[in-house]
């Protein structure tokens, strides 16, 4: 597997086919008068396990594939560019994790739809930001927070007909992740400009930003006579 940073560009291409996916599934209910919601994640059955990794695929109505769409786009773009060694990682067990969850303690209704995987990217995010305080994870929690720092309430129970159970076990999953994972990837290299180079040649620290004090005390005896 390929641990090497990609491009934004890869990285927006990445979500954006899992984004059409969605789309196209949705597309195939309403051409060929279809019904995927069997594919979500019904509690505590046996036909109801194979959501736990079907179920974000699928959405209810379009308005529910739309409201998704953005955030799976730039959450996953975030995680995929960002993080290079725990990406794949995260991404399986956070839909794995969630479906699991929502399975074993869901409420008896069919849950599916992607924002159980948003939300886990979304704290996968802001929880590495935290630990690891390097400036892209930091810059990438805080884009995240700014977007979609709603995310944090709306794993609770809200509205009767919204899988809060879903955003809640994502959540849970994608700070599982970011705590399991926060070693393994390498931050970015600190960029060593010419003029620290020069500054360090000429001696005028001893290379851990400490002053030299005998040159300073020399330079202030030239200067009283």
């Amino acid at each position: 597997m390929d641990h090497q940073t990609p491009s934004v560009q890869n990285s927006i291409v990445i979500a954006t086919i899992f984004v059409l996916i969605i789309w196209w599934l949705k597309l195939c209910e309403m051409m060929f008068d279809l019904n995927f919601q069997q594919l979500g994640v019904y509690p505590l059955t046996a036909s109801g396990t194979i959501g736990i990794v079907t179920g974000p695929l699928i959405h209810g109505s379009w308005q529910h594939v739309i409201s998704n769409t953005l955030p799976i786009l730039l959450l996953g773009s975030f995680l995929i560019y960002g993080y290079p060694k725990s990406r794949w990682w995260t991404l399986a067990i956070i839909w794995i994790v969630s479906g699991l969850g929502v399975w074993l303690f869901g409420r008896e209704s069919y849950h599916l739809g992607a924002s159980g995987l948003a939300h886990g990217m979304f704290f996968y995010l802001f929880i590495s930001g935290i630990f690891r305080r390097d400036k892209r994870s930091s810059a990438l929690m805080m884009i995240a927070f700014y977007m979609y720092g709603g995310m944090l309430l709306s794993i609770f129970p809200r509205e009767q007909w919204i899988s809060f159970e879903y955003h809640l076990f994502g959540a849970i999953s994608g700070v599982c992740c970011a705590l399991a994972f926060r070693h393994w990837d390498p931050k970015p290299k600190r960029k060593v400009y010419s003029w620290e180079q020069q500054s360090d040649e000429d001696g005028d620290g001893d290379g851990d930003g400490e002053f030299n004090h005998e040159q300073v005390d020399q330079q202030n005896s030239r200067l009283t006579k």
